[in-house]
């Protein structure tokens, strides 16, 4: 076999078995490790005020690789204190500099920034992935790009707002809190920080306690661009500090994204502050596979839809809806894909499962996978090997669910699908429907009037028709009901970030 063959793939034993004389041969694929150096990951990190890198007064905390289990770098967090400077700081941008700024000017430090983030586009995918637990290749070629996108798509909105519909004259609202979760560090900071700085707003962020480095790499690239100091403010820390933020009295607008739970105690401490709210909650999202959908295709969207960031996604297609006459034909294809899946080091090009992003989620997921075996689920896991280090979870598969069970109506946020069957699309509908969440679907099937009508009758923000998790920066993304509310990227976006029920203009704003 040529070097460059075999570089690709080999033929052997391995997790495969034996070949024995006339059979088809397994294939196993040779490593190929992405390079950790091409993250320059640094000893510590600061988080990032009116301009400056600043050590924080909360003290050093180690931020974890969740594959190896080892320490990745110490960040220094911020206290409540460091909070008031931040907010001051953005205060002080808004009224100085970025408010009156045109929107033109504006839009290009975004589009600086979009092209900053792509030119390191390599050294934040590794930043990603070690610090998240995300495959490479789905930081290098899903995360990464889109952020950049989003910083692309909202740098042209920031000198058109007042031909967006919103009226001749939307304003800013100020200063903008928010808060990200640890699931897609980056691509969440994008989503965020971009529509609120197209808008004319500035920032204060807390990235996740877990996952914090990206977006300091991407405060190194503000610095690049010459953004104004104080316009973007990266505060890390714990819940303490988002919850500090969140209810500070100089912030004018909060964006949440993260758990249900928290998502409530938010909306419940804002009730009556006058604090315009966009919260992106937990999603139970039904993935629905009709008798006449392109079953091999449906097959691809359902490992897509839960198996893509280890299940780690608000919007993720946890609950299989499969027509009873195609039910034993999608399982049998389901489990033969799956079993394809490689699960092992998120720095292989190869891998297509990494590690789940902490020790805490790795035994929420364990603990409710046991409580689908103790409700009388039927428990299916993929044979691949699962490595003896770092937080990793197999892919795994409960048949003979019922919507009662804990794992058909909770959020487990990790690699298991749960799968239902029905018999009429109402039927279907009303499984569906049947969860407190709204955040997403999936159609299957080949009728468009199908799709229409599905579409109309599921309560949930986004809905796939033959395919799944598709996002683009032009496209609203929200919930319904316990997914929160408010709608992220697009004009309805932009919209969040504005006031338009004012009759005055604001000339920095327009």
């Amino acid at each position: 076999m040529a070097d460059s063959t075999r570089a690709l793939a080999r033929r052997g034993s391995g997790s495969g078995g034996s070949v024995t004389p006339g059979s088809a041969a397994p294939w196993e694929y040779a490593p190929a490790p992405e390079s950790a150096a091409s993250g320059r990951i640094k000893p510590r990190y600061q988080m990032f005020v009116d301009g400056r890198f600043v050590d924080g007064r909360g003290g050093d905390v180690p931020t974890i690789n969740p594959a190896t289990e080892g320490e990745l770098a110490q960040v220094s967090w911020a206290s409540v204190d460091d909070v008031d400077d931040a907010v001051r700081a953005a205060r002080r941008a808004y009224n100085t500099v970025w408010s009156k700024m045109s929107g033109l000017a504006r839009g290009k430090y975004l589009f600086r920034i979009a092209r900053g983030i792509a030119e390191r586009s390599r050294e934040l995918a590794v930043v990603e992935t070690l610090d998240n637990g995300k495959p490479i290749k789905e930081s290098r070629d899903a995360d990464i790009p889109t952020a950049a996108a989003h910083f692309f798509y909202h740098a042209g909105w920031a000198d058109k707002l007042q031909h967006a519909g919103f009226g001749p004259h939307p304003k800013a609202l100020g200063v903008a809190g928010q808060v990200i979760p640890w699931n897609f560090p980056l691509l969440m900071a994008a989503w965020k920080i971009a529509p609120a700085l197209a808008a004319g707003n500035t920032v204060v962020i807390k990235p996740a306690e877990s996952t914090p480095l990206s977006i300091l790499v991407l405060a190194e690239i503000m610095q690049d661009a010459g953004l104004p100091e104080g316009v973007v403010n990266i505060v890390t820390g714990a819940g303490d500090i988002g919850a500090y933020l969140v209810n500070h009295p100089g912030i004018d607008k909060v964006a949440f994204t993260g758990s249900t739970a928290v998502g409530k105690l938010i909306q419940q401490s804002l009730a009556g502050t006058g604090k315009k709210v966009t919260l992106e909650l937990g999603g139970k999202a039904a993935n629905i596979v009709f008798d006449d959908a392109p079953i091999d295709q449906a097959v691809e969207g359902i490992v897509n839809g839960i198996f893509f960031n280890q299940g780690h996604v608000c919007c993720a297609g946890s609950r299989l809806l499969v027509q009873e006459s195609v039910e034993d034909e999608v399982i049998s294809k389901l489990r033969d894909r799956i079993s394809t899946l490689r699960l092992g080091d998120p720095m292989d090009k190869n891998t297509d499962i990494g590690a789940i992003n902490s020790a805490e989620q790795l035994s929420k997921i364990t603990e409710l996978s046991a409580a689908g075996d103790a409700e009388g689920a039927h428990r299916w896991t993929s044979p691949c090997p699962v490595p003896d280090k770092g937080f990793f979870f197999p892919p795994t598969v409960f048949t003979d669910v019922s919507q009662s069970m804990r794992i058909a109506r909770e959020e487990i946020f990790g690699p298991v699908l749960s799968v239902l069957t029905f018999r009429t699309p109402d039927e279907a509908v009303a499984k569906a429907n049947n969860t407190p969440y709204g955040l997403s679907a999936g159609v299957w099937t080949e009728k468009g009037s199908r799709i229409l009508g599905m579409a109309g009758a599921l309560r949930a923000g986004v809905v796939w028709a033959n395919t799944f998790n598709r996002f683009d920066p032009t496209a609203a993304f929200g919930g319904y009901k316990e997914s929160g509310f408010g709608r992220e990227g697009g004009r309805s976006g932009l919209a969040a970030y504005l006031d338009t029920d004012s009759d005055t203009a604001d000339e920095g704003a327009a």
